[in-house]
C-alpha cells in the first residue's frame, strides 16, 4: 500500500501546497484507491509539512504549486512530488495511477503568494 497526499481546498487541488486548507490522503493498493480521508492543514511553517506528511508515511504529494525548499525536503525523504496539477483531487490521483499526470515546472519562487503560484 502507498499513501498519496493531495494539497486541497475541500476536494479540489490547490495552487499552493503550504497554504492549502486540507490534505486529501488516498491509500492505494494494486493501483486502486481503497481509502480516502481529509485532514486539516496543521499550519504552514518552513520545512514542517514535508516532515509531517513523511511521518504519515506519504510516498507521493500532488499539488498545483510548491516551493523549491519543500520539494527538496520531499526528495531527500524519497517522496515523489507532482506539481502543476489542478481539478478534482481524486481525479488527479486516478490520473497519476494511470500514468497520465506528469509534474510540471510549477515551482513557487516567492513566499508572498498574493497571486497565482508558478509564475
Amino acid at each position: 500500500m502507498i499513501k498519496i497526499a493531495v494539497a486541497s481546498d475541500n476536494d479540489m487541488v490547490t495552487e499552493h501546497f503550504g497554504h492549502c486548507p486540507n490534505f486529501n490522503i488516498f491509500d492505494v493498493e494494486d493501483n486502486r484507491i481503497v481509502k480516502s480521508e481529509s485532514i486539516p492543514n496543521p499550519g504552514h511553517r518552513p520545512g514542517f509539512l514535508p516532515n509531517y506528511l513523511n511521518d504519515m508515511e506519504v510516498k507521493v504529494i500532488i499539488s498545483g504549486g510548491m516551493g523549491a525548499r519543500a520539494i527538496n525536503i520531499f526528495n531527500e525523504k524519497g517522496i515523489e512530488v507532482i506539481v502543476g496539477a489542478s481539478g478534482n483531487a481524486k481525479a488527479a490521483v486516478e490520473a497519476y495511477l494511470k500514468g497520465s499526470l506528469k509534474s510540471t515546472d510549477s515551482v513557487c519562487h516567492k513566499h508572498e503568494h498574493h497571486g497565482s503560484c508558478g509564475e
